[in-house]
């Protein structure tokens, strides 16, 4: 059975607006979460993504953003004393970017409030594998 150019439009219009609402959601979460902490969305999805010594190009890709974006938010978390830049172990162009204690504490403290009501906490652990399994393959397809 064929799916008429019509009906397949109407079905990736209709999953557009659902995995754009659940983006939305869940930046919305993101900056509210955040903000109790004195962050900003940002700066909380670079402390998220920091689960150890990486550098910022390994930031930036976890984060979804430009390496230039990456820097300004490092720069802000460094200057609260969160991260610092150490010499990277092998390549001496890089820095590793490294949580100081206070900011492992802080980031701690943001993963329980970003898991306190998530919009995807709705589903359980085996329905979140299958939605991420979803979209990373409609991700690969061409």
């Amino acid at each position: 059975m064929t799916t008429s150019p019509e009906t397949q439009a109407i079905a990736e219009r209709q999953l557009c607006g659902l995995v754009n609402g659940l983006a939305q959601r869940i930046a919305e979460h993101v900056r509210e979460r955040a903000a109790t902490l004195g962050l900003t969305a940002s700066q909380a999805t670079a402390l998220r993504e920091m689960s150890g010594p990486m550098t910022m190009r390994e930031l930036a890709e976890r984060m979804s953003c430009e390496p230039s974006n990456t820097t300004f938010v490092v720069d802000k978390l460094e200057k609260q004393s969160l991260v610092e830049r150490h010499p990277h172990p092998t390549d001496r162009r890089a820095k590793h970017l490294v949580l100081t204690a206070e900011g492992t504490a802080l980031r701690a403290r943001l993963l329980e409030l970003l898991a306190v009501e998530s919009p995807l906490s709705g589903l359980g652990p085996q329905e979140q594998r299958v939605l991420h399994g979803l979209l990373e393959q409609a991700l690969v397809r061409p």
